[in-house]
């Protein structure tokens, strides 16, 4: 049975900011679940769409990859095409558990898992590259260049699939946004007081774009189409194709 998130629910001092250390890890699928509106069908359809986009002999990359949810899912989609799973991430905590977690599947395609950062990755030979709900928290100056290498590495024809919560133009649309993400969180059993210090330590930390924002970066750096299949609230996903 997994953990349920508490981490916010009981007054704190001084609210820190959020990081991936060993207490989210703990309860990261809670977390996400009651948190990110859609999240278990847009790792369902990087799976969908793992099975056009992955080639033989191939590479897919999951940046920023947390426990491995959108890796598995491509490793179950791709079980006759023969390629290789990336998945990095930042943290410790979360690399050594998506390690353990991702041993305890007899999938063909190997998913090889190590910490380091998307910025410090070598992109090659890609057909699917995937950053789910990670570009926002990269620092803002190193996004674009980012993306580029994404490009760059990707395969004519691959395709790069960023999900991300994203930021309203206007006050009163991004405020509207805001208030439904809050009440989705209070129905899936979060005090007000967590929904609080939950904002408080994510503030410095998760640093959000405007869909405009981002479908103009992904078309500078070169992809040919930008497509937004999911959104719901404040949060959405794309596919960028090469």
């Amino acid at each position: 049975m997994q953990k349920q998130d508490n981490l916010y629910a009981n007054p704190l001092k001084k609210v820190a900011d959020f990081k991936f250390d060993e207490s989210v890890v703990d309860v990261f699928p809670d977390m996400i679940q009651r948190s990110v509106p859609g999240y278990e069908t847009i790792v369902h359809t990087i799976g969908e769409l793992a099975k056009s986009a992955v080639t033989p002999a191939s590479n897919v990359y999951d940046l920023g990859c947390s426990l491995g949810a959108a890796s598995l899912s491509v490793a179950r989609a791709t079980q006759n095409v023969n390629c290789k799973i990336i998945g990095l991430d930042t943290s410790l905590a979360m690399v050594e558990r998506c390690r353990r977690t991702v041993q305890g599947f007899n999938l063909p395609n190997p998913i090889d898992i190590h910490q380091q950062s998307a910025q410090d990755a070598s992109i090659d030979n890609a057909s699917m590259v995937i950053m789910n709900f990670t570009l926002q928290f990269i620092p803002p100056e190193d996004r674009k260049a980012l993306l580029k290498k994404i490009y760059e590495g990707l395969n004519p024809g691959g395709i790069f699939i960023l999900s991300e919560k994203i930021k309203h133009p206007t006050l009163a649309g991004n405020e509207l946004l805001i208030d439904l993400h809050h009440q989705f969180k209070r129905d899936n059993g979060y005090s007000e007081l967590e929904v609080s210090q939950k904002r408080a330590s994510l503030e410095k930390v998760m640093l959000t774009d405007t869909f405009a924002e981002h479908e103009r970066r992904l078309l500078d750096v070169g992809f040919s189409d930008v497509v937004m299949w999911f959104k719901c609230y404040n949060f959405t996903s794309l596919v960028a194709i090469k």
